[in-house]
């Protein structure tokens, strides 16, 4: 359940600068991450052969691929943020994205997010520009940093 629920378009134009609550851990898993590969046909040894990251991994275990982290963005939004009126929400695109840290197996990520702009977009839609940090719990270091842009119409 989402931890903020607006009616629409014009509450949700009210935040506009504002950081919304911390979303809910989410525990990456070796399935997830071995979903996302075949989705990506990226099955390099270190996302999915467990037992090859043992042993030559620095990391000792199987890492999330870096666009995963990113492609959670919108589920990991959504938890945190409903507008009512809203039908239909696309994927813009995103700016200035980095991995500083890697997520690794059975990580739990989380969300810190601060819509910075929210513009007029054709007759019944908002471009929507957000601050997104994938925190990982335990580490100083967030998991994804990137200026995400999404659509959302009514």
């Amino acid at each position: 359940m989402a931890k903020i629920e607006l009616e629409n378009f014009d509450a949700f134009r009210a935040i506009e600068g504002q950081t919304l609550p911390a979303g809910d851990w989410l525990r990456v898993t070796q399935e997830m991450i071995n979903d996302f590969a075949k989705a990506t046909m990226d099955f390099q040894w270190i996302h999915i052969d467990v037992e090859k990251a043992k042993k030559h991994s620095p990391f000792k275990k199987p890492v999330a691929h870096g666009f995963m982290s990113l492609a959670l963005l919108s589920k990991m939004l959504g938890d945190v943020l409903v507008v009512k009126s809203s039908k239909m929400g696309i994927n813009y695109g995103v700016n200035k994205v980095r991995f500083p840290s890697p997520v690794l197996v059975n990580s739990r990520l989380r969300l810190i997010c601060t819509i910075q702009k929210i513009e007029k977009f054709g007759d019944n839609g908002l471009k929507i520009t957000s601050n997104c940090v994938v925190e990982k719990e335990g580490s100083d270091k967030p998991a994804c940093v990137a200026e995400f842009i999404s659509l959302m119409f009514e």
